[in-house]
């Protein structure tokens, strides 16, 4: 399966995702599927697509193109969701009241929102770059019952999954425009994550410059 070089590192990651699939089939692509879950910049909107290309060429099948990947989206959810039970909120208010900016009762209105609307941001969160990885951390910090975040993980990732891996498939050599469609979602995923950190920092801090004024006067 041949692959345009253009000496970057996505075609160098994109080379090396080929040849795994090459090696040992459909298991190859749900082990960088799992591996984008930990490590959230490998891009699965080229790593699926790629899987979709192999199963139309006859490497491995369709339905095996779809079921390991989603099997790799699951693995590395679940590993994300033990490490934030492991982390629990005891050890995350701790951390967080030594963090500058941040109090301990951000923690507990996270953990409130969650409680309120954990099911579908681990649903939706499965099809949004970056929190797809992110969502899994909260999860386990307030113990969400381990069904349900496996159910919700394999229901979400099972559709971003296959509209990518089919998008391959159809697209055949040409599954490249799908990567052009799923950049622009991410940089719109990162320029919001990025403009609500800002809001966020520019906001705790004027909280703070306005308290100084009377702890000076105590």
């Amino acid at each position: 399966m041949a692959v345009a070089a253009d000496g970057s590192w996505l075609t160098t990651l994109v080379d090396a995702v080929v040849s795994l699939m090459e090696v040992i089939g459909a298991p190859g692509a749900g082990i960088a599927i799992a591996a984008e879950n930990l490590f959230p910049p490998l891009p699965s909107e080229v790593i699926l697509p790629m899987a979709g290309l192999a199963a139309s060429r006859g490497s491995f099948g369709l339905v095996e193109a779809l079921l390991w990947t989603t099997a790799g989206s699951v693995v590395g959810a679940l590993l994300l969701y033990g490490l934030g039970a492991w982390l629990g909120l005891r050890r995350l208010r701790a951390v967080v009241a030594r963090v500058p900016l941040l109090h301990v009762e951000d923690v507990d209105r996270t953990v409130a929102w969650f409680a309120r609307h954990g099911g579908k941001a681990v649903f939706f969160g499965r099809m949004i770059p970056i929190f797809r990885s992110l969502i899994s951390i909260p999860a386990g910090v307030v113990r969400m019952p381990l069904w349900r975040f496996v159910l919700l993980t394999l229901a979400g990732s099972a559709v971003w999954n296959s509209v990518f891996v089919l998008a391959g498939f159809f697209l055949g050599e040409s599954w490249h425009v799908v990567e052009t469609y799923a950049d622009i979602l991410q940089y719109v995923v990162i320029v919001g994550a990025v403009a609500g950190v800002t809001w966020f920092v520019v906001t705790r801090v004027r909280q703070l410059r306005d308290r100084r004024p009377d702890l000076d006067a105590a």
